[in-house]
């Protein structure tokens, strides 16, 4: 049976003219004081072929520490090695606001890119997404921020996160630069954007889709229901003929679908960043891949 055809280590990020790897980085557990300790981690994925640094404002709170602290963190790491900017493409979001919970309004959007290039200590983003939609916010101030922001040198491209296939089609038309990025929650066990429009409309309009929480938050590492551990089946059997662990073998699932999804390692040990790269050996045929997809859905395909 003819496999599928493997993905790319290295891909487009939509149409921005900006070539990353197909696997990132995420810095969602990015924490604490330890330059030295971050900076490990920083080059773990690069020597291994990861430069797709995904970073936010919001990445802080969700560790007990201070809004942007994870931000902060990455730029100390930056500041101690100059030369580390120029090996990665960065990206990070923003929008989010405690207690709002949502401002995508022009000028919340420009005063959180300059709060991040403040704390990261750059002057530029290679990309900048709007965390999560704000639905009281028109689409033209987005575009109004973004274009600017765009034009000052302050980003290089934009895209999306959390969005629906609606409001992407609603932002897209008041744009003059490309949305290309997309990124949604996508696994092997939360596979909505597979089914519900977004990974076709992703192909549709060049985007680059960026899968957060490619690890089901851990679930696909630990089944505990009968959902998840037939999940963990279906991927067990191909990570056994590639002789690569089940973490790897869902990050390959994920990228073997036409919109070659660029799965975010949230990892924060540097064997584990390294250890994706395996993702890369594994071969789907499509009844393997087609056999998780009916597991996560648990009930077979009409």
């Amino acid at each position: 049976m003819t496999d599928l055809t493997p993905p790319a280590a290295r891909r487009p990020l939509g149409t921005s003219g900006i070539e990353v790897s197909s696997l990132a980085w995420g810095n969602w557990r990015l924490c604490g004081t330890d330059t030295a300790a971050a900076a490990r981690l920083l080059h773990a994925a690069i020597d291994c072929g990861i430069d797709f640094v995904d970073t936010a404002d919001i990445y802080g709170p969700d560790n007990g520490e201070a809004f942007g602290a994870s931000e902060v963190l990455l730029g100390r790491v930056l500041a101690a090695e100059p030369g580390l900017r120029r090996r990665i493409v960065l990206a990070s979001k923003g929008g989010i606001v405690i207690g709002t919970p949502y401002d995508s309004s022009a000028d919340y959007l420009t005063s959180a890119i300059d709060a991040s290039l403040a704390r990261l200590g750059v002057e530029c983003l290679d990309l900048w997404q709007i965390h999560r939609p704000d639905i009281l916010t028109h689409p033209s101030e987005i575009a109004r921020a973004m274009e600017a922001a765009q034009r000052a040198g302050k980003i290089r491209s934009f895209g999306v996160s959390n969005f629906t296939t609606a409001q992407i089609a609603a932002l897209q038309p008041f744009l003059s630069m490309p949305i290309v990025s997309t990124q949604p929650e996508i696994s092997a066990l939360q596979i909505a954007p597979v089914e519900n429009g977004e990974l076709d409309q992703a192909i549709a309009m060049n985007m680059a889709v960026l899968a957060w929480s490619p690890l089901g938050g851990g679930r696909i590492a630990n089944p505990g229901t009968p959902r998840e551990q037939a999940v963990a089946a279906a991927l067990d059997a191909v990570a056994a003929e590639a002789g690569v662990s089940r973490t790897a073998a869902a990050y390959a699932w994920l990228m073997a679908h036409p919109s070659r999804p660029i799965p975010i390692v949230g990892s924060q040990r540097a064997e584990r960043i390294v250890e994706a790269m395996d993702a890369f050996k594994v071969r789907w045929t499509r009844a393997s891949w087609y056999a998780v997809l009916v597991a996560s859905r648990g009930v077979p395909l009409p």
